[in-house]
């Protein structure tokens, strides 16, 4: 099994997204289900950004990052990052952001998902990605974790081609065992929040910040269910008196 998270900017502005996109958004999700995913849910609002994350035989993962697609492109107010996919390698743009990791059969499908949202921090959010997901493969607990797209095309399956400038990452890593989640989420985060201008921010947070900064999101996908980590981790890290 696989988990496939797919982020594009489809909004009509700069900074957040509209309550009637994403009530469109998860009226759709059920499509994903009918296609055949496992689980599958609208996991991240970063600003003027969405993911759609599912998790899927691997069979199914060209079908299933396809009706993402498609979804997304349905429900655009934007065409935006939709728009940078190309057919061929040659029709490749500034696209969609994806990730994807392998489950382990005989566990639950839990994960945590990173996505990072800029406004004006463009030069520096894959350091600020790559730190988170250098964090989770260096715990036991974590199955694996996703890769960012550093070639300058990148081919994603059942959907097409895109350049690497996407400047939204999404990462992913898949977790052995639920209570792990919290260890390998707050590696994660806080490997973020070391770099520069990074903030972490709850779901469907609009982009309140100083131009020249990254806003991260942070969603535990646990067997289905959307957890928003921003608010235990708020909690977790408060200084006690």
């Amino acid at each position: 099994m696989k988990i496939t998270c797919i982020g594009a900017d489809i909004s009509n502005n700069d900074v957040s997204c509209s309550e009637n996109l994403i009530s469109n958004l998860k009226s759709d999700i059920p499509k994903l289900l009918k296609k055949g995913a496992i689980k599958a849910g609208l996991t991240n609002i970063t600003g003027d950004d969405v993911v759609i994350s599912a998790i899927v035989n691997d069979e199914d993962l060209p079908l299933i990052n396809k009706e993402i697609v498609n979804i997304l492109r349905d429900n655009a107010e934007d065409i935006g990052d939709i728009g940078g996919v190309g057919k061929t390698s040659e029709e490749a743009g500034e696209g969609i952001s994806y990730a994807t990791a392998n489950i382990r059969e005989d566990r639950f499908p839990d994960a945590v998902i990173l996505h990072f949202e800029t406004y004006g921090g463009e030069s520096f959010v894959a350091h600020v990605a790559e730190s988170a997901i250098q964090a989770a493969k260096g715990i036991s607990s974590c199955t694996d974790v996703s890769i960012l797209n550093s070639e300058d095309i990148n081919e994603i399956p059942g959907v097409g081609y895109v350049g690497n400038e996407t400047d939204d990452p999404v990462i992913v890593a898949t977790v052995e065992d639920l209570e792990q989640i919290g260890v390998i989420s707050g590696a994660m985060i806080g490997a973020s929040l070391g770099c520069k201008n990074t903030y972490l921010v709850k779901r469907h947070t609009p982009c309140n910040v100083i131009p020249g900064s990254v806003l991260v999101s942070a969603t535990a996908f646990t067997n289905g269910n959307i957890i928003d980590l921003a608010v235990p981790f708020e909690n977790k890290t408060r200084i006690l008196k």
